[in-house]
């Protein structure tokens, strides 16, 4: 029997956070959600997850801040970035990171799937 794979949900909106553990869990994922980017750091889940879904703009660290710790710390989780504001430095900034995406809002749920299953598809089970 495979272990479930582990999306971690960083926003510190909460609808956003409670609509993506759903859309997440609804694939058969394991979601783990969480309302800043210090709250991600600090969780287990920086080391198990196998995906990251995060905001941009955040109070505290932003999700492009996350996305430079993380690459620093040698991660190389796959980031799906969503934004009301896609500013081409915003994306410049994402991709440069090896980000895999980055969503403007509001997005398609199927985008989020689509790319989901891209990104989990490539994790080890």
């Amino acid at each position: 029997m495979s272990k479930a794979q582990i999306v971690s949900i960083v926003d510190d909106d909460a609808s956003v956070r409670a609509a993506m553990e759903s859309l997440v869990r609804s694939l058969g994922f394991v979601a783990c959600v969480f309302e800043s980017a210090d709250d991600f750091l600090r969780s287990p889940r920086v080391d198990d997850s196998a995906c990251l879904i995060t905001d941009v703009q955040m109070p505290g660290m932003s999700g492009l801040d996350l996305q430079d710790r993380l690459v620093a710390q040698g991660s190389r989780i796959p980031i799906i970035f969503i934004t009301a504001f896609p500013e081409t430095a915003i994306r410049s900034r994402a991709q440069a990171g090896g980000a895999l995406a980055l969503l403007e809002k509001p997005f398609r749920c199927g985008a989020v799937v689509e790319l989901l299953r891209h990104a989990l598809a490539a994790q080890p089970r």
